[in-house]
């Protein structure tokens, strides 16, 4: 395609010019814009904490671009581009600012010689004033006559508004400082500056100004502006590090020096989800620069604890401690990248292999006693919690979180058995540390994960604990509506409350389903309910009775997303006791348990329901003599999508179970048969009928994720549960979990949720068939994906 140059005039910016933007404005195509040049002296503006340019004018005009025009043209009407669309008022107001092109003419112009770009600099930011502030600063009425002479068509002159510490001006020119004179020559403007000190790099310049109406000459010497520019960075345990760049140092007005933690993430993912960490120390040793820094890190075993000191840039007062996980074995690479401005792409680099975790020593450790409890038993139950840290390297079947913490309660201190909630281990590709007694930490595995009630099992050594660990009695019987109990649980502050309470109330729930993103949720559970404010503070504990005795656990479960807030809602609410038994014998006997389940929801109906849907009034009699607590029965609400290669299921939504196998079903409880049949006999009433089912169950194992796939920055895999729930046909097996911001997934538009069923057409019902035709796309080359949304809306991506 034959391209046409537009040759730049920085020279022809007049105010009065008559000029167009030609851009994407607002993202169209191709859109062109008039405007009137108001203003050539305008100071840069700043767009808060990200880049903004600075020591440049910027060119006022009244052509009403938006985003998407930034970086395009600025023509007159004879064709010349005479500035740089830059941006634009944020309140709403026609107002836009072009960059003057002399720079960028002066940088073209090397360019095609064929030599560097040199850029001095002495760390000072100028900004234009007018000449009445320039005299409340002290400019002398003899030196305005002079620029005024001068610069006949000047209103202002440059003045010192940031010096940074350590730079070349630091000590010699003062913030408020008029700029007078630089190396014996009048100077007012931006352009004139810059070339100056372009042309000076590594030599000495001598700078004139006026301070409380003395003149002050200082000598200093021009710095290298691109060694103040990174152009390389290290990524190491998740998270990616360069020096400190001038741009952020001028923002907070520090010295140039330092190392940023410019993607906080992986080990350094610190508590605050805050962006702009300086690193001061790793391991107790101090990292300067990013030179130390991979020294330093080289010498750190995979899964060391190691402590690490930071100050954020707002406030460089406050040296922050923390204590990360080196995760050298998920992120088993540290990468150093280095930009190339011949190709113009960043060349990457292996730095050094992982050296090998150390191995776990027996640690010894006492537990804390509750002070004036009036229950030992209860009390002395402090022993049987654990604190469970999850932390996930990929965020896979919809969960929001990268770490999770929470308690969990020891089932078997002999084997090192934990039971906690789903909502902290929500999936087994995770590093799990377990903290007994505030004091040893272990690493932890997940030994089994219950696909409907929401809890998980996991296991640490007992032989590196030497600790009074004590196995949670667990009930045989259910807790009763109205019985009286102990509260022990654990506030967000990780502090054990205790009360006695009651329980109010024990009802079958479903927690809601979360449209946006489905992930794990606890269905067809009897919850229990407590007469106590502490127990919504609280998202792990348990229900205790007066001898000790486990009734309840205390879980979070993890629920939707709020519309309002934008924050996920979590609810608080108990387990009771003897449902665990059948899986933690098995699990005890070192078994794996195997479930297989009925891929329903349901939800119950009351009597005075079931009578005008046909169940009988013998079915009704039989109901009240089985369950005198509460008459209920349960009514298929939505029948999940059952995973591939399984026989479809005979129930249908509106069908009210009545027997499983002869078994009158009217507990979630009763539905445990389930478990341990490949197929159940089932009486339901359908339309008014009775009608005699043979009904298919699934195995859980096919529900779990159990393989991924990263793919242009799109984590994929099959379907998961909760997705198999909310949604009546599956378009594929390639499902899009996660991507990562900036990746070609983020920018080419590939969501989660999205099903890709094709790649370049060849279709890809399975992630072994899309593996077979993304191998085959080479590098750098565009390709398409079809691809169909959450809500059955067909799509063509295209992606490089």
């Amino acid at each position: 395609m034959p391209l046409t140059e537009l040759v730049l005039r920085p020279d022809l910016a007049k105010v009065g010019s008559e000029i167009r933007v030609v851009g994407n404005d607002a993202g169209e195509k191709l859109s062109i814009l008039s405007g009137v040049i108001s203003r050539l002296d305008r100071n840069a503006p700043e767009y808060g904490e990200g880049y903004s340019d600075f020591n440049t004018n910027y060119i006022q005009a009244a052509a009403a671009a938006s985003g998407g025009s930034s970086g395009s043209p600025v023509v007159n009407l004879d064709g010349f581009a005479v500035a740089l669309q830059a941006g634009g008022r944020s309140d709403g107001a026609a107002t836009d600012y072009f960059l003057p092109l002399d720079r960028p003419l002066r940088a073209l112009e090397c360019i095609r010689k064929g030599v560097a770009i040199d850029r001095g600099t002495i760390q000072t930011q100028w900004m234009i004033k007018p000449f009445d502030e320039c005299r409340r600063l002290g400019l002398t009425s003899e030196c305005e006559n002079m620029i005024r002479q001068g610069f006949p068509k000047e209103t202002g002159m440059l003045v010192a508004e940031i010096i940074l510490p350590e730079g070349p001006a630091h000590t010699k020119v003062e913030e408020g400082d008029v700029l007078v004179k630089v190396n014996g020559e009048l100077l007012t403007q931006f352009v004139r500056l810059e070339s100056i000190l372009d042309s000076s790099v590594g030599k000495s310049v001598k700078i004139l100004v006026q301070r409380g109406g003395k003149d002050i000459e200082v000598e200093m010497t021009v710095g290298d502006l691109h060694a103040i520019t990174p152009d390389r960075f290290v990524t190491v345990a998740g998270g990616s590090f360069h020096n400190l760049s001038y741009q952020q140092a001028r923002l907070y007005a520090i010295a140039v020096k330092g190392v940023f933690i410019c993607e906080a993430a992986g080990s350094f993912r610190f508590e605050s989800t805050d962006s702009g960490w300086i690193l001061d120390s790793i391991d107790h040793r101090k990292t300067p620069d990013l030179d130390t820094f991979i020294e330093v890190v080289k010498t750190i075993p995979d899964r060391a604890r190691v402590v690490v000191t930071y100050k954020h840039l707002r406030d460089l007062h406050t040296l922050s401690t923390s204590i990360i996980y080196v995760d050298r074995h998920w992120a088993k690479k540290m990468r150093m990248a280095v930009r190339n401005d011949i190709t113009g792409v960043w060349d990457f680099t292996d730095l050094a292999a992982p050296i090998t975790a150390l191995p776990p020593q027996p640690c010894k450790a006492d537990f804390i006693t509750l002070d004036a409890v009036a229950h030992p038993a209860a009390g002395d139950a402090i022993r049987s919690f654990v604190r469970v840290s999850c932390t996930m390297p990929l965020k896979l079947d919809g969960f929001p979180r990268t770490k999770k913490v929470g308690f969990g309660l020891v089932i078997d201190a002999e084997k090192g058995l934990v039971v906690v909630s789903r909502s902290i281990v929500p999936y087994d590709l995770c590093d799990l540390s377990i903290t007994i007694a505030d004091s040893i930490i272990v690493e932890g595995k997940v030994r089994f994960m219950h696909p409907l009630a929401n809890y998980t099992i996991i296991q640490y050594d007992p032989t590196l604990v030497d600790a009074p660990v004590k196995t949670a009695k667990l009930a045989t019987e259910p807790i009763k509506q109205g019985a009286s109990t102990i509260f022990l649980g654990f506030n967000q502050n990780f502090r054990a409350v205790l009360t006695p309470t009651t329980v109010t109330d024990i009802t079958t729930v479903a927690i809601p389903s979360n449209p946006a993103a489905p992930r794990y949720r606890a269905i067809n559970l009897d919850a229990i309910t407590v007469d106590t404010g502490l127990s919504g503070q609280c998202g792990s504990g348990v229900l205790i009775a007066n001898d000790g005795t486990v009734e309840a656990l205390w879980l979070n479960y993890l629920g939707e997303r709020s519309h309002h807030s934008s924050k996920d809602v979590e609810y608080h609410l108990g387990l009771s006791a003897p449902t665990l038994l059948p899986i933690i014998n098995q699990i005890r006997a070192d078994k794996n348990p195997s479930l297989r389940i009925l891929n329903i929801e349901t939800n119950t109906v009351q009597m005075s329901q079931v009578r005008i849907m046909g169940v009988s009034e013998s079915w009704i009699s039989k109901v009240a003599a089985a369950n005198p607590s509460r008459h209920q029965l349960f009514m298929i609400r939505k029948i999940d999508c059952p995973p591939a290669g399984h026989d479809a299921q005979t129930l249908k939504e509106g069908d009210i179970i009545l027997t499983l196998n002869d078994q009158l079903i009217t507990r979630v409880s009763e539905f445990d048969i389930m478990y341990d049949h490949d197929t159940l006999t089932a009486l339901v009433v359908r339309n008014g009928h009775e009608l005699t089912l043979r009904v298919p169950t699934i195995p859980t194992a096919d529900l779990e994720t159990s393989r991924a796939v990263i793919f242009c920055g799109a984590v994929l895999h099959r379907p998961h549960h909760a997705v198999r729930q909310q949604i009546s046909k599956l378009h594929s097996e390639v499902y899009v979990s996660a991507r990562t911001r900036g990746s070609p997934s983020y920018q080419y538009g590939l969501a989660p949720t999205n099903f890709v069923t094709a790649v370049n057409d060849a279709p890809t019902p399975t992630l072994t068939e899309f593996l077979a035709q993304v191998t085959k796309i080479r590098d750098n080359t565009y390709f398409r994906l079809r691809v169909v949304t959450f809500d059955n809306v067909p799509w063509v991506a295209t992606m490089k």
